[in-house]
């Protein structure tokens, strides 16, 4: 697939889920940093970039000419060294007098400034080692207007760094753009073992079903991603799951990867959740995956009844390794296509 073609694909899904959230009679003014038509001077390309930048991490920062040149940056030191980068490629494509236009989640161009709606900034559950808590990297919609709630799980560091706080990884951006609030499953790296997760993750999630959300995602990253799967084993508690390279044995060299396979098989059989859409996506030269031809096998054995259907993205060609999912690549070539998976669609994502 083509780089325009996938950014067109990417700009199609995301203006038909924002048609659908906005026919509700209950939903909220759409954000104004996610209205791509709004965008002055642009044509065609910079419009299908703009979504692309939507995309991205923060601190972000896009920027645009009035002859219709642009330039975006994300994730840089800090938001004054974004923006510079960004007004720099503007000015590399020829433009002149290029300005900001969007500033993380806020529009700033002038005449056209428009702030994010207000978040509600709040743990919705916590206890001794753990929270989940909101993200203000997000937009916030609210359980009874939004389309659903994200929970993101970062993983567990093999140095014992703490995690706490690291934003979750790009593709999550596509749903919060489509309607979903995004939580996180914070975790103190001193506290944070396999089973005491995974049951700390089940309570943040009867603490979220009872908000109302109208569906729960859950989603993490290597052990996050493992205790997403463990909470398959409670019908009706998620309504999706997104394993980014599941992992808890440690890396190439652990002797825990003796016992990998059979815990991993013990969390597939304890699938009992007819009804959730899971995705799982391993990747080539993950140092965390102790066999990856068998870890697939045993991953598509994740079905009817245990779920309600799998999405195996099985070692894709464009990225590497077990932060793979962290790639942008992996973003803009799945990240739409697991958006419409997680919601029922039948679309095979390739």
């Amino acid at each position: 697939m083509g780089y325009h073609i996938l950014l067109y694909f990417i700009l199609s899904v995301a203006a038909a889920l924002a048609s659908s959230l906005a026919a509700r009679a209950d939903a909220p003014p759409r954000p104004a940093v996610l209205d791509t038509a709004a965008v002055p001077h642009l044509g065609p390309d910079g419009r299908a970039d703009y979504a692309n930048f939507l995309q991205q991490a923060t601190p972000r920062a896009f920027a645009l000419s009035p002859e219709g040149a642009w330039g975006w940056a994300a994730a840089q030191p800090d938001m004054a060294t974004t923006e510079a980068r960004a007004l720099e490629l503007c000015a590399s494509w020829g433009g002149g007098g290029c300005r900001i236009y969007a500033r993380d989640l806020a529009v700033v161009w002038p005449g056209r400034e428009s702030a994010p709606p207000p978040r509600e900034a709040a743990r919705v559950r916590s206890g001794p080692g753990w929270s989940l808590v909101t993200d203000d990297r997000f937009l916030w919609h609210g359980p009874q207007a939004g389309r659903g709630a994200y929970v993101w799980a970062h993983g567990r560091a093999a140095g014992g760094q703490d995690s706490r706080g690291s934003q979750p990884q790009p593709h999550v951006r596509v749903f919060n753009n489509a309607g979903y609030d995004v939580l996180r499953f914070d975790r103190d790296p001193l506290t944070d073992e396999t089973e005491a997760a995974a049951g700390w993750l089940r309570d943040a999630l009867r603490a979220l079903r009872a908000q109302g959300y109208a569906r729960i995602v859950v989603g993490g990253q290597s052990r996050g991603a493992w205790n997403a799967l463990q909470a398959l084993d409670q019908p009706g508690l998620v309504d999706a799951v997104v394993a980014i390279a599941p992992a808890a044995h440690g890396a190439r060299g652990s002797p825990a990867w003796a016992w990998a396979l059979e815990d991993l098989q013990r969390v597939i059989a304890g699938a009992r959740s007819p009804a959730a859409r899971v995705v799982v996506a391993n990747f080539t030269d993950d140092e965390f995956d102790p066999d990856p031809d068998r870890r697939a096998s045993l991953f598509r054995t994740l079905a009817a009844p245990r779920v309600g259907g799998l999405l195996l993205l099985d070692r894709p060609p464009e990225v590497t390794g077990h932060g793979g999912g962290a790639d942008a690549r992996f973003t803009q070539r799945y990240g739409a296509c697991l958006l419409l998976f997680v919601e029922g669609s039948s679309a095979v994502c390739n």
